[in-house]
């Protein structure tokens, strides 16, 4: 049995083995499963695989344990999972069982969980170093330290310990921030179903409907696309735009609001990450347009930096000085742009950095900075562009037509080794787009 992930099963041999091969062979690498998690009382949330996990196998069921043992003779990649058991499996679904491990997922050797306990001390046995990702689950630390405890009361009778321990993020982390083919297929697949859900909840978007009805929409394309939620869904109408991981989603929209809408899809795990603002109406006001741009020109002025050679942090740089620049020029900040950025006054509006990196995780995994310094982009790195502008309802140091605005406007990037590629292109961006896509619904 085989989840169809769109990735081909010799793809996760060969992250196996790239991953082994970076490790050494005197390495050993143990990866847990991500628990499963209560909700209240017997209700479980749904169950979504760790990521690390999943990038190596494509391995889907909770209660499993990937152990990578470089070198060993009788098989590197070792997968602990269930039994197959007809009772279970027709209360919770069909398992792929050990057999299933090694004939559907390509592991080399695959032993029932419930046998962990006895056979990963003899596998750490002899290895000198374990990389592991400690404090992510503390039951299973306790677990893993009570296995190295076992092997290290037999020094006496010759057993070697492994006496290193590393952070499994230092390999893994570099390896999941390039995306390969098949992944960016997957990311364009998620980039597409997002930009319909987004153009979904704008058609459906009026005076008078709250914000939960235009999350439904969004959700509702999802699944219809065999995607889900990559995160929690953030609609925000009019001051709720201004709260940055709004999550209530209950409001009502009013004539002459905002609405702005952070919403992406995951897709075979991959995630999808788009922020578009619109007024309920269809039309803008004139301060409304005014902010609009200024953040669409932050988006413009960080996009144009997205290429390889050039520093991640560049696109930052560029959109908070085009963003200061237009705060200046509409009477919101006051002084010298010089001094406007040297002194921070523009987080008063634009609190949050740039982008990140997106993937399998939606803040993904992978170092910003190399030794102090930016790291520069290369191809192969996605991540997002999210410049935007919060003026909260409140602000009595602006002219009230000012307050309650909250504009953000997100796309998803790929840098490609001569460019960039916008995954998420086709949306409707700067005002002039959305108007006339709005006024076509």
């Amino acid at each position: 049995m085989r989840a169809t992930t769109g990735i081909p099963a010799q793809g996760y041999a060969r992250r196996r083995r790239q991953l082994m091969r970076m490790a050494g062979e005197e390495a050993i690498l143990v990866l847990p499963s991500a628990p499963e998690r209560v909700r209240s009382r017997d209700t479980h949330y749904p169950y979504r695989q760790d990521s690390d996990l999943w990038y190596l196998t494509g391995f889907a069921e909770p209660e499993a344990v990937l152990v990578l043992v470089p070198g060993r003779r009788h098989g590197e990649a070792l997968l602990f999972c269930r039994e197959r058991d007809p009772e279970r499996e027709g209360w919770d679904g069909p398992r792929a069982g050990p057999e299933g491990a090694v004939e559907g997922f390509g592991m080399d050797d695959a032993y029932p969980i419930d046998d962990l306990d006895e056979i990963l001390p003899g596998l750490l046995e002899g290895r000198t170093r374990v990389y592991y990702h400690f404090g992510r689950d503390t039951e299973f630390d306790l677990k893993l330290i009570g296995w190295l405890n076992r092997v290290r009361a037999q020094v006496r009778m010759g057993a070697q310990p492994p006496h290193e321990f590393l952070e499994l993020g230092h390999l893994l982390d570099e390896m999941r921030l390039f995306k390969s083919r098949d992944e960016l297929k997957l990311m364009r697949r998620a980039a597409k179903i997002s930009v319909q859900a987004h153009e979904a909840a704008m058609r459906a978007a009026r005076p008078g409907v709250y914000e939960y009805e235009l999350q439904a929409e969004l959700e509702r394309v999802f699944r219809a696309a065999d995607a889900q939620p990559a995160y929690e869904s953030i609609v925000g109408a009019g001051a709720n735009a201004c709260v940055l991981h709004y999550r209530a989603n209950r409001g009502q929209t009013r004539d002459g609001d905002l609405v702005l809408i952070d919403a992406g899809a995951e897709y075979r795990g991959y995630a999808a990450d788009i922020t578009r603002t619109f007024p309920a109406n269809g039309r803008f006001t004139r301060e409304q347009r005014a902010l609009h741009d200024l953040v669409c020109a932050a988006q413009a002025a960080a996009l144009a930096q997205a290429r390889p050679g050039v520093a991640y942090e560049a696109g930052h740089h560029a959109a908070v000085e085009t963003l200061t620049e237009g705060l200046l020029r509409l009477g919101l900040l006051k002084g010298r742009l010089e001094k406007a950025i040297a002194d921070g006054q523009y987080k008063r509006y634009y609190r949050h950095k740039t982008g990140h990196w997106l993937g399998l995780d939606v803040h993904d995994v992978g170092d910003y900075r190399i030794d102090g310094e930016s790291r520069l982009l290369e191809p192969g790195m996605v991540f997002t562009i999210e410049p935007g502008l919060y003026v909260p309802a409140d602000d009595t140091t602006v002219p009230a037509k000012w307050r309650g605005i909250g504009i953000r406007i997100e796309d998803d990037v790929a840098i490609t080794a001569d460019g960039h590629e916008v995954l998420t292109e086709g949306l409707a961006r700067d005002a002039g787009e959305i108007e006339a896509f709005m006024a076509g619904r």
